[in-house]
């Protein structure tokens, strides 16, 4: 073999040297001088024929050179420049550089990139250690709308992306309404088997709110918060946002105002507070929005918060609406402070409300927790007809509070039931203590609001128990053992001015006799099989051997009225769930 090196040899590493000595002078890590740059170009192009020793010596020294000037890079967070660092030489060695086999390239994908709020299943209780549930209604139906997005798009969505009682509540149900505002809602309940498990009863908790017709709305004072950073820049995003926006204003009136604030890199008004009526002005501000730059979400908050007081309605209502994808990247990062930011704002008169947008650096576990804080509502705008269902016909639901911090707590009769779960609400759980302390914050519930919570139970004479029975616990209790009680059911409100809290309280009478799924009403069957669809989705722990096929069968036969087609959806998704 000649161990002498080719012509088209030399002119490649000559090539090599070149090159390397162009990338180091453009790079800016540890810039060589002009001088030394032309000096490496002429020392390449002025080379005498190379035998193999002087072969390995330039591969040597080119090796060196690349070496030498190797750069670090520091990730930093999206929308900020990247820092470079050189590497000091002394960490280095004169070694090939190794190559990174495809293997070792990992993808991440858009869903791993969104945030959730851990949501684990809530675990079976026994009656007899743990009697007494509680927790804040919730009335956020984000969770249900984004898990649309992921099944339309062909994917499955991560567990903690599954809320429950979301998807539940998305869903209005059969509930009488008071006729009066005085006493701002009614509780039902109903009970029947569980469609999973035939040894197990669902009891059905819902409180429907005292209806308030739009014209009757009091005046509003809204505030725009818009997030126009380049993450927003989609069509499912920004022109989402804007387009949902419009709808929302078309329904104000002259007592009612608007004022638009931004924010990308910094915040700024587009739009001071006018009045609802003025449609061309509001329209063409926001027609006028483009996206671009980073996020300073904190800096917009305070900015819309500075504006809903300066122009507060004494009576009315009083409302920032937060619309982002929730990539608060740039400015003040804490969570904490932002919470706490919210948490004050709150106890002046003005709430929060958060619409999410878009996919991929969607945060859904901020926005979900500055609405709580806020005393305001979660949605998730996925599509046009989302928009009009959240801000054109539940309007005065988003708008409106007729009650609020609405606790609820049920004590099951350890006669009549051996075990419950509380399907859903994990981050709205109580301590028991918190029920009656007014000082514990708690969800807000807008006019005509209906709210529902299914447990599910099982029954003390039941053969087939979840937990065995405590071995030294006494079953002899003379006081409850002729009651005809199942459960008790209290709800804590306060009115929308008070700060002492009210109470309403409704037993729960034990069913004579068996109750099966077939005699409930539709919307029990159709509550049940969107709570069954959701544990799915979330692993299927407590569902057994009930699939998708059975969730769908039960959902078609028991859709009932569907005036805007929203059950005949929740099919398809079933059925689009199945497939995947």
């Amino acid at each position: 073999m000649n161990n002498k090196i080719t012509n088209a040899q030399q002119v490649n590493l000559r090539l090599t040297m070149l090159s390397l000595a162009v990338i180091v002078s453009l790079t800016g890590c540890e810039q060589s001088a002009p001088h030394e740059v032309d000096k490496q170009q002429s020392q390449v192009n002025n080379a005498a024929p190379i035998n193999q020793t002087d072969e390995q010596q330039l591969e040597l020294q080119a090796q060196k050179i690349q070496m030498q000037h190797a750069v670090r890079y520091t990730a930093m967070p999206q929308g900020m420049m990247h820092e470079s660092v050189a590497m000091p030489r002394s960490e280095l060695q004169l070694q090939p550089m190794p190559r990174t086999p495809i293997d070792d390239v990992v993808v991440v994908s858009e869903q791993e990139r969104e945030n959730y709020l851990k949501s684990q299943q809530n675990p079976v209780k026994q009656v007899g250690t743990e009697p007494v549930s509680t927790f804040s209604i919730d009335v956020d139906t984000g969770s249900y709308s984004n898990t649309r997005r992921m099944l339309n798009m062909g994917k499955l969505p991560p567990n903690d992306a599954v809320r429950e009682e979301a998807f539940i509540n998305y869903f209005d149900y059969d509930y009488s309404a008071p006729n009066s505002i005085a006493t701002p809602f009614n509780v039902h309940t109903e009970m029947a088997t569980a469609p999973w498990n035939e040894h197990r009863q669902l009891l059905k908790i819902g409180i429907k709110g005292f209806e308030i017709e739009k014209a009757d709305l009091k005046a509003a004072n809204l505030v725009f918060l818009l997030d126009v950073s380049g993450s927003m820049n989609a069509p499912n995003k920004l022109p989402l946002l804007k387009t949902s926006l419009t709808m929302l204003t078309k329904q104000l009136d002259e007592n009612d105002s608007v004022a638009i604030v931004v924010y990308a890199g910094a915040a700024g008004v587009v739009l001071p507070a006018t009045k609802g009526n003025d449609q061309q002005t509001i329209s063409a501000a926001l027609d006028k929005l483009a996206a671009g730059g980073s996020t300073n979400g904190e800096q917009g908050i305070e900015l819309a918060y500075q504006i809903a007081a300066e122009n507060f309605k004494k009576g009315g209502i009083n409302r920032v609406i937060l619309a982002t994808d929730g990539d608060f990247n740039v400015g003040t990062q804490s969570i904490d402070k932002l919470k706490e930011l919210v948490a004050s704002k709150r106890k002046t008169g003005i709430a929060l409300t958060t619409l999410g947008f878009g996919q991929g650096n969607y945060n859904d576990g901020l926005m979900e927790q500055l609405a709580n804080i806020g005393n305001g509502q979660h949605a998730y705008i996925d599509n046009i007809n989302e928009a009009r269902k959240v801000l054109v016909d539940e309007l005065s639901s988003t708008m409106q509070i007729i009650a609020k911090d609405v606790k609820i707590q049920v004590e099951f009769n350890p006669q009549q039931v051996a075990e419950y779960r509380l399907i859903g609400y994990q981050n709205r759980v109580l301590a028991n203590e918190d029920f009656n302390n007014d000082k514990v914050d708690a969800a807000e519930l807008g006019a005509g609001h209906s709210v529902t919570a299914l447990y599910e139970i099982t029954l003390a004479n039941a053969a087939h128990k979840q937990i065995y029975e405590l071995r030294y616990q006494s079953k002899e209790d003379k006081k409850l053992a002729t009651s005809n009680e199942l459960a008790f059911v209290k709800v804590r409100y306060k009115q929308p001015d008070a700060e002492q809290s009210k109470l309403i309280t409704q037993a729960v009478a034990t069913p004579k006799g068996e109750l099966p799924l077939s005699q409930a009403s539709q919307d029990f069957k159709f509550a049940a099989a969107v709570a069954g669809f959701a544990q799915l989705l979330k692993g299927a722990k407590y569902t057994g051997d009930w699939q998708y096929e059975d969730c769908a069968k039960l959902a078609t036969a028991n859709k009932g009225i569907d005036t805007f087609g929203y059950r005949s959806e929740f099919v398809q998704l079933v059925n689009n769930a199945a497939a995947l």
